[in-house]
């Protein structure tokens, strides 16, 4: 079980998270909603939905259940090297 979710923090959601993620993805947190009533062992989450090379695609508010949100790392972006003009 997951505690407290920070900023910064990257999630897997899978659907033991919530049914609404049969698909899985991927979101960085920007903050738990604290002030927003729920059932116990549910929170809602703001955050930055990530795509494949995790990049942020959407900002979303997510109600999911604790016990099924995972961390996750994802790889470290490669820097792209600058590019000569002229």
């Amino acid at each position: 079980m997951i505690g407290k979710m920070t900023a910064g923090d990257v999630v897997c959601l899978t659907a033991a998270a919530s049914v609404q993620f049969l698909r899985p993805i991927f979101a960085r947190v920007i903050r738990e909603l604290p002030d927003r009533h729920t059932y116990h062992g549910w929170v809602w989450i703001e955050g930055y939905q990530l795509n494949a090379a995790g990049d942020a695609v959407a900002r979303r508010e997510l109600y999911v259940l604790r016990a099924g949100v995972r961390l996750q790392a994802l790889p470290v972006k490669r820097r792209r090297r600058p590019v000569r003009v002229g």
